[in-house]
């Protein structure tokens, strides 16, 4: 696959790069979802070359994280039948194409955990047998669960159990790769890359590298072309040595929605001011209650949906100075976006490597994480990876939640139309959720609870109306919110909760239009015998 030996990269256009790739070509893709250094004029010269030729055909594709725009971008530009063979990714909901094509078994199918897959890039590119951890333990990447399979038409297993001193690891094989593709800003003529307009750097190093010393080949996508010698060399992310093919992409844009905006590649910091407020609704209930959860000095890391806008909360209350928030894409400091560009933070403090983040939080760095849920079950374990029949993926759920010294789990109690009024200060439901969110077993499982419980941390169910802990045998009800009972919110799950021996009333602050310092009185006569709990 690799090219004849050069002292510099080819410099070719998208559609003359791609027709170096052969069948059965073992394709790798370095990005991340929202267009996050996505590069899309290979994605869309080897889509269309495809469509033309019906070559090359049965790729095999790999990705960490999730690429696209939920509307066709990304890697579901490569959805077409033939095209793609297999697939190997940390998430899939930014590409519905492709992961329906998974879902009814017509490609073979992988979800692992976004951490894993970018740890495996480097044992790859060191050329070593593969990663040896405890993530994915009792989820449905366990090959006891299923090994990360998403259809029958999967046989292969990509994940091994091995016993070592008397503790369980999981083995995970490192891959091979025939091409790479990555993306920078700048590329000068001997190929060195660099990644100044970008908002992460993910594992582009790591991935060319994987290439490289697989025999494959190397291909990079730039906004610009500088001349030789010209970069500042502690700017260069990949080294020139590394990369075959550079392809010249003019029209190349920082993310799915914007084309550039400095803040969100830490050039420069944009004042925030007064952060517009967020609106008053369940989710803002929600992403006010995390909030609470978090100390001075914390750690933390927050995850798609509903915990999402517990940075927006943080902002509005002049909190954001009290924590450093943390992307599992590689960013520290700053605000992470939300919606289609999760992954990009305004004004980061600093932007490393996607892997080294995942060292940190695999190693039991985060003080606190918020992570939204799709289904919690009687033992509390929770699925977010599989939600209605749809495969959305783990993404780097499962690295985080497993190691997490404490862990926030944000969602409503119900799911499916579910519509609340709190335009007089308290929760009114004015249509409630079709389908239950707390269920007697989960689809599939995304966090273990037992081996939470055997770790020792501590396990928060936050909801619009009521809050859970983690007990011995499951979640135990310790809050509801005022106006409603415990009865009322049991009422609305598949199985019957412990309860508190006092059962807490949330905060009235936490319904109102804007938050105000609380002194807690306890209730008369409440019917739970609830008291509102400080915040």
């Amino acid at each position: 696959m690799r090219l004849s030996k050069l002292v510099k990269p080819e410099f070719l256009s998208a559609r003359k790069a791609v027709d170096r790739i052969p069948d059965r070509a073992r394709l790798l893709v370095e990005a991340s979802g929202g267009g996050v250094i996505e590069p899309s004029a290979l994605l869309d010269a080897l889509a269309e070359r495809y469509r033309h030729t019906s070559t090359p055909s049965e790729l095999s594709a790999y990705f960490c994280s999730g690429i696209g725009d939920r509307n066709g971008s990304g890697m579901d530009v490569l959805a077409i039948p033939g095209l793609i063979r297999s697939a190997v990714a940390g998430h899939w909901a930014m590409t519905p194409t492709l992961s329906k094509m998974a879902h009814d078994g017509d490609i073979e199918a992988y979800n692992l955990p976004q951490g894993v897959l970018a740890q495996l890039l480097r044992e790859s590119a060191a050329r070593r047998p593969g990663l040896i951890t405890k993530v994915g333990l009792g989820t449905f990447c366990d090959p006891r669960q299923g090994g990360g399979k998403l259809n029958t038409a999967t046989s292969t297993d990509l994940v091994e159990v091995l016993s070592l001193h008397d503790e369980e690891y999981l083995f995970y094989p490192s891959p091979s790769f025939d091409v790479a593709f990555i993306r920078g800003t700048t590329a000068d003529e001997n190929g060195n890359l660099t990644l100044e307009h970008e908002t992460a750097k993910l594992g582009v190093l790591a991935a060319a590298t994987a290439a490289r010393n697989s025999g494959g080949l190397v291909v990079a996508q730039v906004k610009r072309i500088a001349g030789a010698h010209t970069l500042n060399a502690k700017s260069v992310v990949v080294p020139g040595h590394l990369i075959d093919i550079v392809v010249l992409d003019e029209n190349q844009r920082q993310t799915a929605i914007n084309d550039y905006n400095p803040a969100f590649s830490g050039e420069v910091y944009v004042p925030f001011g007064r952060a517009p407020a967020m609106a008053l609704s369940e989710r803002k209930v929600v992403a006010r209650r995390a909030l609470d959860e978090i100390e001075l000095g914390s750690v933390v890391n927050l995850g798609v949906g509903m915990a999402d806008g517990v940075a927006t909360a943080a902002l509005e209350e002049g909190r954001l100075e009290e924590m450093t928030l943390t992307v599992e894409q590689g960013m520290i400091g700053g605000v992470p976006e939300r919606g289609v560009i999760f992954g990009v933070s305004w004004n980061p403090e600093a932007v490393i490597d996607h892997s080294s983040q995942f060292d940190f939080y695999d190693g039991g760095g985060l003080d606190v994480t918020c992570l939204g849920f799709a289904e919690v079950d009687r033992d509390g374990n929770v699925n977010s990876s599989l939600v209605d029949g749809r495969i959305f993926g783990a993404g780097g759920f499962i690295n985080i939640s497993q190691a997490a010294k404490k862990v926030v789990f944000c969602g409503s109690l119900t799911a499916g139309g579910l519509r609340t009024d709190l335009s007089e200060g308290h929760l009114r439901v004015t249509t409630e959720g079709k389908h239950h969110k707390f269920i007697e077993k989960v689809r599939q499982i995304t966090f273990n609870a037992q081996l939470a419980r055997e770790r020792g941390q501590e396990v928060i169910y936050v909801t619009e109306r009521a809050v859970f802990v983690l007990g011995d045998e499951g979640p135990v009800l310790v809050e509801v919110a005022p106006g409603w009972t415990a009865d009322q919110i049991v009422a609305l799950m598949d199985f019957e909760p412990k309860r508190a021996d006092q059962i807490l009333l949330m905060s009235t602050s936490l319904f109102a239009e804007h938050r105000t310092p609380h002194t807690p009185t306890p209730p008369p006569g409440h019917a739970d015998g609830a008291r509102e709990k400080e915040h």
